[in-house]
């Protein structure tokens, strides 16, 4: 059973009226970059709880989780009223596989995100472990609206650090934007277009794809990379090229 402490709020970043952003400070154990934990409040005398990824770097104090604020859910609306010093749970102990260090060598990483899901390749990318083995790595935020591209200041900032080793890549659904793709993640494999734009190659000889984010993206992205890329997904017991995470 999972242990929880006491976090403290330290600042609520609102990006939009529904995205936001907050940083916390709470005696948990170390966790690895990409690995997410448990926020919980009391309500009506029950923990209501959900998962969130660390966006933060495992060496950083500040705990930083990156949410949406769904109307009429249970929990987000709540998380996204607090304000500097009120209180919540964390789990003391994080968890999941969705680390680096589960990845088999391959010359680039392909690391794909939907939404919020792009908090934990930030905290993957601002760690900066184990990934000296990667020739290339490509990180790729879709949203709907180009204002939902709430940590492309700090995708930017990363590109710097990485220099020519790390490309970003924004695709946006619902509306032109310019130095983004526009459209749905699978499509834009399939056609070619997110590659030519990257000017790398999704190819199974060379390639490893991260999927995080939503479930139907996170779906329809391996279909596509499995029936015209021949790729597989990365099994402990049988090495692939596909790894993936859904988030709600």
């Amino acid at each position: 059973m999972a242990e929880w402490v006491n976090a403290t709020v330290k600042e609520v970043k609102n990006w939009t009226d529904s995205l936001f952003s907050l940083v916390v400070n709470a005696p948990v154990d170390p966790f690895i970059a990409g690995q997410f934990a448990k926020l919980g409040l009391e309500i009506d005398g029950q923990r209501v709880q959900r998962a969130y990824s660390y966006v933060n770097a495992p060496n950083n104090p500040d705990l930083e989780f990156y949410l949406v604020d769904v109307p009429d859910g249970k929990l987000s609306p709540r998380l996204h009223a607090l304000q500097a010093g009120d209180s919540l749970m964390v789990t003391k102990e994080a968890a999941g596989f969705f680390v680096v260090d589960e990845v088999p060598e391959c010359d680039t990483l392909w690391m794909l995100a939907t939404g919020t899901a792009i908090g934990p390749y930030l905290s993957i990318l601002q760690q900066g472990e184990n990934l000296a083995r990667f020739q290339h790595i490509v990180l790729v935020h879709a949203t709907r609206y180009a204002a939902d591209l709430s940590y492309l200041p700090l995708m930017q900032q990363l590109q710097q650090s990485y220099s020519d080793k790390l490309r970003i890549q924004t695709v946006v659904s619902r509306e032109q934007v310019a130095e983004s793709l526009t459209g749905r993640v699978p499509a834009l494999i399939e056609s070619g277009e997110l590659e030519s734009r990257v000017g790398l190659t999704i190819d199974a000889e060379s390639s490893h794809v991260m999927l995080c984010g939503n479930p139907q993206m996170v779906r329809d992205t391996q279909q596509v990379l499995m029936t015209s890329r021949e790729m597989r997904k990365h099994l402990k017991r049988k090495p692939g090229h596909i790894t993936s995470e859904h988030y709600w």
